[in-house]
């Protein structure tokens, strides 16, 4: 049974050497049901609003399995909040979710899988490990990024259930390893109702391989 096992908001802000002074990455568990809502969890911010959050990024889940993997790699510890994750769940591929697939989680609330956590500084200088980025971004287990169709609330326990799933099969990994011209073309000609940032970022690759052919 797939299931959503902690849901997780901003604690406080940290100071953060990066260009905003502040980072809202420290989430941490809390007791009790938290409504959603288009912009995200209730009392959850984010500090650099130009990068994070959106109401095409409103909520981040990130999977116990993908945390436990990494906690074997690392030998430590990634308790629910760690990556900065909204939501930890279990028993559900977060990874091989596909963008534009829905999730029912409880009775009312309804959620849109968008695009992958691209790792920044300032997750690099949360994790304080030497090149950090870079390793994972290898590892491919990025968590992925929501859109909310409908608010409600949400609570630890709450069960997931997987009411629509696109025919074009494009799955959040796919897009963190990069789309290739054929794959960001299934994307926007399904038929989809898309959330504007996959429109856009899947359709630079296609510009990009435009180019690619213009400059050959």
């Amino acid at each position: 049974m797939s299931l959503v096992t902690a849901v997780c908001r901003v604690d406080r802000l940290l100071p953060d050497s990066g260009t905003i002074g502040v980072t809202a990455i420290d989430k941490r568990p809390v007791d009790g049901s938290v409504r959603v809502r288009p912009l995200g969890l209730y009392a959850d911010v984010q500090a650099d609003r130009k990068h994070h959050g959106g109401e095409d990024q409103a909520v981040y889940a990130y999977a116990d399995e993908d945390a436990a993997y990494f906690a074997d790699l690392l030998d430590r510890e990634i308790p629910p909040g760690l990556f900065g994750e909204n939501l930890r769940t279990s028993g559900i591929d977060v990874t091989g979710a596909v963008t534009g697939e829905r999730w029912q989680i409880g009775a009312t609330l309804l959620l849109e899988v968008t695009i992958p956590r691209i790792p920044c500084g300032t997750f690099a200088r949360r994790m304080r490990i030497d090149k950090w980025v870079k390793r994972f971004a290898e590892e491919g287990r990025p968590g992925a990024y929501f859109r909310v169709l409908k608010s409600g609330p949400v609570a630890a326990g709450d069960p997931i259930v997987v009411t629509h799933r696109p025919e074009h099969g494009v799955t959040i990994g796919e897009i963190f390893a990069g789309l290739t011209p054929e794959r960001a073309r299934a994307v926007l000609e399904s038929g989809e109702s898309l959330a504007p940032k996959v429109v856009r970022d899947v359709s630079k690759v296609l510009a990009r391989a435009g180019a690619g052919a213009g400059a050959s």
